[in-house]
């Protein structure tokens, strides 16, 4: 676990396990199997549990937002057999929160722990969205009870129809956006990602009142645009009307 994480919406990550599955298009280039490739240890399909850092946010001295897990999904069938030792690790921080992000919602409710009820104070669950196809996730998202819910729009390959029942809408609490980083040559690279679908999503989500966080605008714009920043994550370096980085109240 990195003590300070370079993802600007969180102060730290917290890896249970490494090692995932793709569940669609959406993890075409997932950074996950790019870090893996420096890395020997592992073979980035196969979900491990990591017994090294597993204990850390017990150590932390001061509150932090914690990315739970950046390098599988803490939602995926492997990590059944110890997610309870995980939840009691967080039940036992109170003065952290814990973001839990996963392309896999439709499983979050059997793997809750017992005295959840309408969630605990300490955790924002969240879902990954970066195309229309997998706009199905929101909606498996907001029939969770939690206390924060939140939607990762990132890698933003794709327009996505927010075009929701407000019933729904007013259930994502947050909203992070992002282009897709990547290289022009490769095995990894990025997909296009358009002004006008961050703008737009942008402007519903805010008038829904829904806190947005918009962390990059990508490869692909960063080229366009002639920013300097390669990935388009230089805040300064975008058009005013598009630097917009707030958080939930809670």
């Amino acid at each position: 676990m990195a003590q300070k994480s370079n993802i600007q919406w969180t102060d730290a990550t917290w890896n249970v396990a490494v090692g995932c599955s793709k569940v669609d298009e959406d993890c075409k280039f997932c950074y996950m199997y790019r870090e893996s490739l420096n890395n020997t240890r592992y073979d980035p399909k196969v979900v491990r549990k990591t017994k090294t850092v597993f204990n850390i946010p017990l150590k932390l001295k001061e509150p932090s937002k914690i990315f739970t897990s950046s390098l599988t999904d803490f939602f995926h069938p492997e990590v059944d057999t110890f997610r309870h030792e995980a939840w009691e690790i967080i039940r036992r921080c109170p003065e952290h929160t814990f973001q839990i992000l996963t392309k896999r919602p439709e499983r979050i409710a059997e793997c809750l722990p017992f005295d959840w009820g309408y969630g605990w104070d300490n955790v924002w669950m969240g879902t990954s969205v970066g195309s229309n196809k997998g706009r199905h996730r929101i909606e498996q998202l907001v029939e969770v009870p939690a206390k924060i819910r939140f939607v990762s729009f990132e890698p933003l390959w794709d327009e996505v129809d927010l075009n929701f029942d407000i019933s729904t809408l007013i259930k994502i609490n947050w909203a992070i956006i992002g282009g897709e980083s990547g290289n022009e040559n490769g095995k990894y690279r990025y997909r296009p990602c358009r002004l006008e679908w961050i703008e737009r999503m942008a402007i519903e989500l805010q008038n829904n009142g829904t806190a947005v966080f918009i962390k990059q605008l990508g490869t692909f714009l960063a080229k366009e645009m002639g920013m300097k920043d390669r990935h388009g994550g230089n805040i300064e370096e975008w058009p005013l009307h598009l630097q917009v980085r707030n958080f939930p109240k809670q």
